[in-house]
């Protein structure tokens, strides 16, 4: 029987394996392999979000540098575009957690609510969460590389990036929470032209130039509100990794672009 107060997983078995021991080893061994700069202690990233077989190990680029960070990472907000059900601005999901194979992600419902109260774009919505994978594929990961974190998961639909940034700020704490932003790049473009179209969206990123379109990542809404908020806190972007699906196990003749990028706060600035 489902729980009102859990979101059970709706893409383990398709984007990630449903048996417990099986997606732990997967998620271990990506994360064994990435090795992303040490110096690096982010505010905020953005990871890709499709299938592990495809972006996994730019994920994993990522979540090596969120590992880091365990000690002192005690809340995760993440926020990822909706593919399926639409929303005005921005859904919580409702719950007290979430539950993936490997087990039950607290989630700080009342804190959030309470937090983000006077924003009417906030909605509340188990609904537009049911079904989307943009969030769930993330935490996987987050239960690997930083334990027993509670996680604010929410979905962007139509909203400005000026309303993501605002839901962002409101929620921004200290070193104790990270932002993770979840959104892939171009799709379904051929192999060489996807390189050249990634590489110019991941250049206009770094530059902190939004607003992206949704061509060109398909969680352009979370992203542009990234960018508005890092130009407001002066974050410095780094690019991780870069890849797309052609790198992995995908057709060379259709690729989804994906990257991970860290965004790091300038103490000096």
């Amino acid at each position: 029987m489902r729980s009102p107060t859990v979101r059970e997983p709706a893409v383990a078995g398709s984007f990630y394996p449903s048996d417990p021991m099986v997606l732990r080893d997967m998620v271990d061994s990506l994360l064994s392999r990435a090795d992303p700069p040490s110096a690096i202690t982010p505010k905020a990233l953005v990871v890709p979000h499709a299938g592990y077989a495809y972006s996994g190990p730019v994920a994993a680029t990522a979540y090596a540098l969120a590992a880091r960070m365990r000690d002192t990472v005690t809340r995760v907000i993440v926020i990822g575009p909706t593919h399926r059900v639409p929303v005005r601005g921005i859904a919580l999901a409702g719950v007290q957690a979430f539950a993936t194979p490997l087990g039950m992600v607290p989630v700080p419902q009342a804190w959030a609510e309470e937090r983000l109260s006077t924003l009417a774009t906030v909605t509340i919505s188990p609904e537009v969460h049911r079904q989307e994978h943009s969030v769930e594929v993330q935490l996987p990961f987050i239960q690997r590389t930083l334990g027993d974190v509670e996680a604010v998961p929410m979905l962007a639909g139509d909203a400005t990036g000026y309303e993501v940034a605002d839901v962002l700020d409101a929620l921004w704490g200290g070193p104790e929470t990270l932002i993770i932003i979840s959104t892939d790049l171009s799709h379904y473009l051929p192999d060489s032209a996807a390189r050249w179209t990634d590489a110019a969206t991941i250049a206009r990123i770094v530059a902190l130039d939004g607003p992206i379109d949704h061509e060109h990542a398909c969680g352009a809404t979370p992203l542009n509100g990234l960018l508005t908020v890092a130009r407001r806190h002066g974050l410095k972007p780094t690019v991780l990794d870069a890849r797309n699906s052609s790198d992995t196990a995908g057709d060379p003749d259709r690729v989804v672009g994906y990257c991970a990028i860290a965004f790091e706060e300038d103490h000096h600035a």
